[in-house]
């Protein structure tokens, strides 16, 4: 066992310590005025500056690697975070609703560019041997930022306004474009048609289908729970809706683990069982042990599913392609919870919200067949 451990590469670098400042400035950035800026736009705007920013953000990750071809990982970062954070001190001087959707557009088309580019840099500064884990601590790093400044923005905006929730937004983003120098300077191979090719690729495109599955499920809770749950306590739908992501960061980490010793294909079909069973515990909505216990249940199948989907579409690239599964993945979250909340939307009014969600929970089990045909690294 000693000389296994002393075999084992290095996981965290300081190249790697570079990089988290990055995924904490961006996390921060994209989730500190996500709920935010509906505020400010109003209940007539709302939606629509939330569609902007999602529509932008599917559209640019798909283009990212493009652009990552043509000017190298850190100056897409470095863009992807100017344009994530500076729009924001716009609104700090006009609330006029078409500025807004502007700067959601601008921001959406920072987000992407920021966590594709740098979702790709990162997996190649994780050695192959303990990608699994490396990526689990990444979406730590990245998560408990994204957990925190969610609720601190609606926090901060209603006790201290709106600007300061912008500023802060653009502080923490662009100071975190001083990491950016400290990254590799080499150049690493990127394939330009990597997107294209590797949708045509159904040995990635299977896992990304698999993910925006879980994906769909995770917009169906997080849009409709707190509506679901409004005759139960306060404290019922609040308590769930943490532990989904906190079983789902806990999850990663040891599906990191789990998935570096046997293989990360292992791990699709037990997250996805997960996801299913976590999905009907949330749809006994009158018993809060079972909307807790089921939002777990959920978190630690979708985190499973987080890590085993990445790792598993690294694995299967050639070099030079990694920021084409980063775009794929990315795009396939987005849509995924996009497809789920609409979807749910049309169906919660003559079915009612247990139905619903019973129906999500029966929706991801055919996932579970095409799961079974990808069981190998």
């Amino acid at each position: 066992m000693t000389v296994e451990l002393q075999l084992r590469p290095r996981l965290v670098s300081r190249a790697l310590l570079v990089r988290f400042v990055s995924i904490a400035g961006s996390a921060v950035g994209f989730f500190l005025p996500l709920s935010v800026v509906p505020l400010y736009a109003g209940q007539d705007g709302a939606g629509l500056a939330t569609v902007a920013l999602l529509l932008a953000t599917v559209a640019a990750e798909l283009g990212t690697p493009r652009l990552v071809a043509r000017v190298g990982y850190r100056w897409a970062l470095a863009a992807g975070l100017v344009l994530l954070g500076l729009p924001t001190l716009v609104l700090t001087v006009s609330d006029d609703l078409r500025v807004i959707v502007a700067v959601s557009v601008v921001r959406g088309i920072g987000y992407a560019i920021a966590v594709v580019a740098g979702g790709a840099v990162t997996a190649l500064l994780i050695p192959a041997e303990r990608r699994g884990e490396g990526l689990a601590l990444v979406g730590i790093v990245g998560g408990i930022p994204s957990l925190l400044a969610l609720p601190a923005g609606v926090w901060a905006a209603a006790h201290w306004g709106y600007a300061p929730v912008f500023v802060a937004t653009a502080v923490a983003t662009l100071l975190a474009l001083l990491s950016v120098p400290g990254l590799p300077r080499r150049s690493f191979s990127v394939a330009e048609d990597g997107v294209l090719a590797s949708l045509r690729n159904p040995v990635l495109t299977r896992p990304a289908m698999l993910f925006a599955v879980s994906a769909a499920a995770v917009g169906v809770l997080v849009t409709f729970l707190p509506l679901a749950a409004a005759d139960q306590p306060a404290w019922v739908a609040a308590t769930a809706l943490l532990a989904q992501p906190a079983a789902a960061t806990a999850a990663r980490w040891v599906a990191g683990r789990i998935g570096d010793r046997h293989g990360p294909a292992w791990l699709l079909v037990p997250g996805l069982l997960l996801c299913a069973a976590g999905m009907a515990g949330v749809a006994c909505t009158g018993t809060p042990a079972a909307v807790i216990g089921g939002a777990l249940g959920f978190g630690a199948g979708f985190g499973a599913l987080q890590n085993a989907t990445l790792s598993l579409m690294y694995t299967r690239v050639a070099a030079g392609g990694e920021s084409a599964v980063s775009a794929i993945w990315n795009a396939a979250y987005d849509l995924g919870m996009a497809a789920g909340a609409l979807g749910a939307g049309l169906v919660i009014g003559p079915a009612g919200y247990p139905a619903t969600f019973a129906l999500t929970a029966v929706l991801v089990l055919p996932a579970v067949l095409l799961a079974r045909r990808d069981r190998r690294p």
